[in-house]
């Protein structure tokens, strides 16, 4: 194989090598150009992740957030908004939000803020409220091409991008925020855009109806309030609206229909993010692969048996180990996966 390998790329190379070739040598080309490109579908199904569990990584570029995709071992991605719209010329966040989002959390979950805290929040949260403003009119003059010269860049490398979550859908979006998103989606690739569903019925159907106009569908991700109805309504309020099935928070709800409710619902499922968390009477933990109560392996080959078309997409929220990175971690992952659909 080795031998065959070189044989064809010296001859692809050789001056006028093709021309004269036989007809077998005429794909060589194809051959080389998908040579140390990762492939990620496996038995079928699509293995992806969200650029999310890179998080960690110091440099959240477009081009250091391929790397960690390559690195990975992963084709197919759902891509978060910074690195495409920091490539794209987005203006930059004077927030430092590793800092703003464990006190939104903090002050989320009812538990007690500091003084200083209070105040370092508040700070926070009117700087971000004036950035998003400027990001605003940003995103209403940008245009498309940048979104499509980045798509470029995955493709050419192997990569391809199935969906796309910038903070663009917010309840309080204009209609051109959102078109704004879908529309750089589309240019990118992708088939759908993703955000946190906002138990909002009037907002999900704006969504799917923008969603019709644009052609772009939109997946609803959930947490712990996942039950098997949690999407019915925005399913049909709109044909373009459907899942981000978060298969770990459903498990960690308490829930123990995961099966029936992706046999159910396959069709209207965009992308389902897979993670390893614990029942509630094991303690919700978020945990390394294989060691937690989501049945993973079963989800994967039930996806593989019935040809199930959404991706699995890979989401790092387990604590990474001392010594090791989210890179790292991200490959474990994709090992499991290998293994689980042999």
């Amino acid at each position: 194989m080795k031998n065959r390998r070189e044989f064809l790329i010296k001859s692809a190379l050789g001056i006028g090598g093709l021309a004269m070739a036989p007809s077998w040598l005429q794909g060589a080309p194809a051959i080389i150009k998908s040579l140390n490109k990762p492939n990620s579908l496996i038995n079928g199904v699509q293995i992806g992740c969200i650029t999310y569990s890179f998080r960690s990584l110091p440099d959240q570029s477009a081009e250091a957030t391929l790397q960690y995709v390559l690195d990975s071992g992963l084709s197919a991605i759902e891509l978060m908004g910074d690195p495409a719209e920091s490539f794209a010329g987005k203006p930059t966040n004077p927030v430092n939000m590793r800092e703003m989002y464990p006190l939104r959390s903090k002050q989320r979950k009812g538990e007690e803020l500091t003084t200083e805290e209070k105040a370092k929040l508040a700070d926070m949260t009117a700087q971000s409220e004036a950035y998003g403003k400027e990001v605003a009119a940003w995103r209403n003059k940008v245009g498309t091409a940048p979104f499509e010269k980045m798509r470029k860049m995955y493709n050419d490398a192997g990569v391809s991008i199935y969906a796309f979550k910038p903070n663009a859908f917010g309840i309080n979006a204009s209609d051109e925020e959102i078109a704004y998103g879908m529309t750089a989606a589309k240019a990118l690739g992708a088939s759908h855009v993703t955000l946190e569903h906002p138990s909002n019925d009037a907002h999900t159907l704006r969504l799917g109806k923008l969603g019709e106009k644009y052609k772009m569908s939109v997946g609803y991700h959930g947490h712990e309030q996942e039950t098997f109805t949690f999407w019915d309504t925005a399913l049909e309020q709109s044909k373009r609206n459907g899942l981000n099935l978060d298969a770990g928070h459903y498990i960690a709800a308490g829930n123990t229909d995961l099966i029936p409710l992706i046999e159910k619902q396959h069709k209207r499922i965009l992308s389902m993010h897979t993670k390893d968390r614990q029942t509630p009477a094991n303690g919700k933990g978020n945990l390394p692969w294989g060691t937690g109560d989501t049945p993973i392996p079963e989800l994967l080959n039930l996806m593989a048996k019935n040809k199930y078309k959404f991706p699995a997409t890979i989401e790092l929220e387990y604590q990474i180990p001392e010594g090791s990175d989210a890179v790292k971690e991200v490959q474990k992952c994709v090992e499991f996966c290998k293994k689980a659909l042999v």
